[in-house]
């Protein structure tokens, strides 16, 4: 298998024959190791599948102060979910925004070991709060994409120094949730309730993509720092399939410091009216957040998920 799947778009029925000819469907298949399509734990060995090794390698650095391995929170997977066959690095496609670097680490909740051979999705809405595939859907707003939930504890809503405030501006996410949004009461106009996947009612497929973790667990993926919308926190969706099992659905979160430096510039300042913050949002977790760091015109956002093959909740 090559080492980076760029650009294709491939029905998860079909996988075409070479290098470089791979949907997502196949792909998942092919990364099936052992029996009930769970994928084989290691330390450091080669993967079988592993299209990116060459870039992640040097990665493994960056997670040295991850020491435990937490079961990651769950989510739902929210109202704009799905297979978009998207298997590549850089999901940018035509999208503005401050160039994000993402490293993910996928290992075993029990064993504490690499998860290689999983596939890693993520998807989240560009600047002004859309997500391709759905941007009808997801102009109309609010509802969150994640569902609902419990606030944890303490949780306010209160801006951090320098948020913006105010009401989103006409045409912009806010107000009622879209149809098949959480509470719509289920697929609607294309849409699909929050524990469905969405029939795209649109051909774009701008910030969604896949990749296959390396011997050491690792993605990497180049994107934009998430926008907002009515609701919701920032966040960016990730969802590690392990053989043909949706293994962990879960959300990255960044510090309110940062999206607040981030939002004060183009394009992200011509939304305004940020209603919802980390500590007043329904979804966010303090083991959601990644760690953040400068990388030249960017930022780096690094973290370890904690999947759980055996569903077994440890």
């Amino acid at each position: 298998m090559g080492h980076d799947h760029e650009g294709q778009r491939v029905s998860r029925r079909t996988a075409l024959a070479g290098i470089g000819s791979i949907g997502l469907g196949a792909l998942l298949a092919a990364c099936g190791q052992g029996g009930g399509g769970r994928a084989t734990t290691t330390t450091g060995a080669s993967a079988s599948v592993s299209p990116q090794s060459a870039g992640t390698a040097d990665l493994t650095g960056l997670f040295t102060d991850a020491t435990t391995c937490t079961l990651t929170a769950s989510t739902t997977q929210g109202p704009y979910y799905f297979d978009a066959d998207k298997v590549r690095s850089d999901i940018r496609e035509d999208r503005d925004g401050r160039r994000l670097r993402l490293a993910i680490r996928v290992q075993d909740s029990e064993s504490c070991a690499a998860l290689p051979n999983a596939v890693v999705e993520i998807w989240h809405c560009d600047a002004a709060g859309l997500y391709s595939g759905a941007e009808s859907l997801s102009s109309g707003g609010g509802g969150a994409p994640g569902g609902g939930g419990t606030p944890p504890a303490g949780a306010g809503g209160t801006p951090p120094a320098g948020a913006p405030g105010g009401a989103p501006p006409s045409g912009m996410p806010g107000g009622t949730p879209p149809s098949g949004g959480p509470g719509a009461g289920g697929p609607a106009g294309g849409g699909a309730g929050a524990g469905g996947d969405l029939t795209p009612t649109d051909d774009k497929r701008y910030l969604r993509g896949a990749q296959v973790t390396d011997a050491h667990g690792i993605v990497q993926f180049t994107t934009i720092w998430p926008g907002w919308y009515s609701g919701r926190t920032v966040h960016v969706h990730v969802m590690v399939h392990v053989g043909d099992d949706r293994t962990l659905t879960t959300q990255l979160m960044m510090d309110e410091k940062l999206n607040s430096a981030v939002f004060a510039n183009a394009p992200y300042a011509r939304h305004t009216g940020r209603d919802t913050f980390n500590d007043g949002d329904s979804i966010y977790r303090p083991g959601m957040l990644m760690t953040v760091s400068e990388e030249g015109d960017g930022y780096l956002g690094v973290i370890t998920l904690a999947a759980d093959p055996d569903h077994n909740g440890k």
